[in-house]
């Protein structure tokens, strides 16, 4: 088996690379090495697997780049993205490029160079907008959608906000045309909040590991809006099982579209996770407040039914679990690195 992983020394691509890896394929990592911490991902995957991973330093969006590392791949995972909507908003030019354009580059390396290969694309929750018609009721520390006690489904009509939201769903929809056009064995994750090892979280996004990290190490932490904002938390192994099952039942799967995410009972606020964090910890959570952002969602959780039903997958790391495992990693590398 050969795997390439665009954004294979990111977050995702880590854990995914990794889990292949490990299963003996060889494993193709395409990353500009443009985000923070990046490197110690790449040190680590080159490390433990040796020459299992090849390694390629150009951007996803250059087609001759694209065009190399596809060649041979059974699987093609597009993962290299820009993704913040603060940064998007900043400079949608390079927020295009990154995600829009990167995804048609690599949707046409890999019909030309590896048709019958399976093609993953990790879309965002942010393509079904800010959702303005779905009723919330306020609780004290979070809001519900009573009319959507599973989730949000893949019905939901796509309503692109902020430049991040147009960019990543393009991408989405040219992967989805691609399955019906050109025949390619695409599946789309529209993906909610995901956390875990070898993230490297900011303000900006990752948010569940910037709070920890923050916590850990007594640095404010600002929340924007009243902090009531839901979103369903996924851990990483999770995920990756979630890519493993797509794969093994691609009959089913290729061509189709799924919302990925904890579901409504692997749901926080920020606040409520703010105090998982100061029990766990035993350290109290500095906090500025500031205005909500632009096109935030007050809540959103998948409903994964879908999932379920065409490859067999749900969630099974709880957030206290999660939190509790990227807790002992960071103690880990802090230790590492004393």
């Amino acid at each position: 088996m050969q795997v390439t992983i665009t954004g294979g020394a990111g977050f995702i691509g880590t854990n995914v690379a990794a889990e292949w890896a490990e299963r003996g394929a060889r494993v193709v990592v395409l990353d500009n090495l443009s985000r923070r911490g990046v490197e110690a991902n790449l040190e680590w995957l080159t490390g433990r697997f040796g020459d299992r991973v090849r390694f390629i330093k150009a951007d996803a969006a250059d087609p001759e780049a694209a065009n190399r590392s596809v060649q041979g791949s059974d699987v093609v995972y597009h993962f290299a993205s820009q993704v913040a909507v603060t940064t998007s908003l900043v400079d949608p030019m390079l927020d295009f490029r990154s995600n829009a354009e990167s995804a048609l580059v690599m949707l046409e390396a890999t019909r030309h160079h590896a048709p019958e290969a399976v093609f993953f694309y990790t879309s965002t929750n942010k393509v079904y907008g800010e959702m303005e018609d779905v009723e919330l009721q306020e609780g004290a520390t979070r809001y519900s959608a009573p009319d959507w006690p599973n989730g949000i489904d893949e019905s939901r009509p796509l309503d692109f906000h902020s430049p991040y939201g147009c960019s990543k769903g393009a991408g989405d929809q040219y992967t989805h045309d691609y399955a019906r056009i050109f025949g390619l064995r695409t599946v789309v994750f529209r993906m909610s909040c995901i956390y875990g090892v070898h993230q490297w979280g900011n303000e900006d996004q990752g948010w569940v590991m910037h709070f920890a990290r923050s916590v850990c190490e007594g640095r404010p932490i600002t929340v924007c809006g009243d902090g009531k904002q839901v979103r369903d938390v996924l851990f990483i192994t999770d995920l990756v099982d979630a890519f493993f099952k797509a794969y093994e039942a691609i009959d089913l799967t290729a061509g189709e579209v799924f919302n990925i995410g904890g579901g409504p009972a692997n749901s926080v606020s920020l606040v409520e996770l703010l105090e998982m964090l100061e029990v766990e910890t035993c350290r109290k959570a500095v906090v500025q407040e500031s205005d909500w952002r632009a096109g935030d969602q007050r809540y959103y959780c998948s409903d994964t039914s879908k999932a379920l039903e065409l490859f067999g997958w749900k969630p099974t790391v709880s957030p206290e679990e999660g939190v509790r495992r990227i807790l002992q990693w960071l103690k880990d590398r802090e230790l590492k690195d004393v």
